[in-house]
């Protein structure tokens, strides 16, 4: 706890710090916006942006890998379009997005802050597991209990199979296990690390509706490529009265389509949600800051406080969210397997 808000109180100070040095070199307090701030920070970039000394920005620049139709493949570092255009290219102010001279989005292969967010949870999820691995090679399960990290992920594990099993019944359940202890394992950690406020955290992967549609997919795909026929006939011939029977399948194909996106938007929502409340906030601070020094002091000890109340409030959603994340992908793997009547 103590930690955090000195994290909070140190990242504040710190942004905070750059506002009286524009205000000298101008003379007025330079205007920006909320919506821009929060904005900025939840959604992917170019750039791993660190912090800013005055008028130093600390970054990370990311490579920018694209393809157009007109003049073939580029490679570029992202610092090439912080000023200008470059390769008649240019981010435009509007969408984030890189496009040409025309206003054309060439094929866009670039690494940006989320991938980088995400090639690290990998490496991070691969030591883990690795090192979990090694423990149980080393030692004897039935004689000793595990120590280190096998500690923290054997209880998660059993966690998962008790969900499993509980949802998908005890004769299939060890099927399906793996992809929900990857995938519990895999929102939980990216929900943690995009918590953190400070590189190599803070990047809104769970929060991104793209990375959420692919688990979702991927939960999509197990129930109804590997559904046995009773759930088939439960979908295109239920057992139901005659006059519901061209009814009935229309219902069900919309409720399967409705799964996938009730996951995709749930997991989405819920930490982009977070994310916007912890930052807003943190803004609180700068709008105060013209009102003077004791509304300032005031305010920025309260937004300090509530804001380190959100996130550890946020710290238990990211738990809650991926659990129901898993237990949902369990019960429709579950009710894809149903026996016959």
């Amino acid at each position: 706890m103590r930690l955090r808000l000195f994290i909070w109180f140190f990242f504040a100070a710190l942004a905070l710090g750059a506002a009286p040095l524009g205000a000298q070199e101008t003379g007025k307090q330079e205007e920006w916006s909320v919506p821009e701030v929060i904005f900025g920070h939840i959604g992917d970039a170019y750039e791993w942006h660190i912090a800013d000394f005055g008028a130093t920005k600390v970054a990370i620049h990311l490579p920018v890998i694209l393809y157009s139709g007109k003049s073939g493949w580029h490679i570029f570092s992202s610092s090439r379009l912080e000023e200008a255009e470059y390769r008649g290219f240019h981010i435009d102010p509007e969408s984030g997005k890189i496009v040409d001279s025309d206003g054309e989005r060439p094929l866009d292969l670039s690494i940006t802050k989320n991938v980088v967010s995400l090639m690290i949870s990998a490496i991070l999820l691969l030591a883990v597991f690795l090192l979990t691995a090694r423990w149980y090679r080393r030692h004897d399960v039935l004689r000793e209990k595990p120590t280190g990290i096998a500690a923290y992920v054997e209880p998660i594990v059993m966690m998962v199979h008790g969900i499993a099993r509980d949802s998908i019944g005890e004769k299939d359940y060890r099927r399906y296990s793996p992809f929900l202890c990857m995938a519990f394992f895999f929102i939980l950690l990216n929900n943690f690390l995009g918590i953190i406020p400070f590189f190599p955290g803070g990047a809104n992967v769970t929060g991104n509706i793209a990375v959420t549609m692919v688990l979702a997919i991927c939960t999509f795909l197990a129930v109804n490529l590997f559904g046995n026929k009773h759930y088939f006939k439960e979908i295109f011939c239920p057992d139901v009265p005659g006059f519901l029977k061209p009814i009935m399948p229309i219902i069900e194909v919309f409720s399967a389509i409705m799964k996938p996106i009730s996951l995709t938007i749930r997991l989405f929502a819920n930490m982009m949600a977070g994310h916007i409340l912890i930052l807003a906030l943190v803004c609180v601070i700068f709008i105060v800051a013209k009102y003077g020094a004791v509304l300032f002091g005031a305010m920025s000890v309260v937004s300090v406080l509530f804001g380190v109340f959100c996130d550890m409030l946020e710290c238990l959603v990211a738990f809650i969210q991926a659990y129901v994340f898993t237990m949902l992908s369990a019960i429709y793997i579950g009710l894809s397997r149903p026996k016959a009547h």
